[in-house]
């Protein structure tokens, strides 16, 4: 596949969900989060502040599901205890989302003007009363 001047393994219909399931911003951050150690689910809940309850267990379930993230449950405690830990597949994404963090920390002030310029110039100007 040829993305502008780059050529790309694989193809568009397998790469594409891919990439919107590493790229939602829980899954980003769940994974980020998780690159420090592994954590329970509570520590996850309150280091990612805003994300819901619901959110983080459907993000959890699909990063398991592609096998970025392992479940383990510790039976032998009282109630038992579930860790999340980031998988060896999961480990490889880490580099790359640390990389388009800080390109976004590095960008997001001219991003910012842009937007802002570019909502300017769609605002419709005030009829002046001629």
């Amino acid at each position: 596949m040829k993305l502008g001047h780059m050529s790309v393994p694989g193809d568009c219909n397998r790469i594409s969900p891919i990439l919107s399931q590493v790229g939602n911003k829980w899954a980003a951050l769940t994974v980020l989060v998780l690159s420090e150690k592994p954590k329970r689910y509570n520590q996850l809940r309150r280091e990612i502040e805003t994300i819901s309850q619901r959110m983080l267990t459907v993000t959890l379930r699909a990063l398991e599901r592609d096998g970025l993230v392992q479940r383990e449950v510790f039976a032998d405690k009282t109630p038992p205890q579930v860790e999340y830990r980031l998988t060896p597949l999961g480990e490889t994404l880490v580099g790359p989302l640390f990389a388009l963090c800080e390109w976004s920390a590095l960008n997001c002030d001219d991003i910012e003007r842009n937007q802002a310029a570019y909502n300017m110039a769609q605002t419709p100007k005030a009829k002046v009363a001629g």
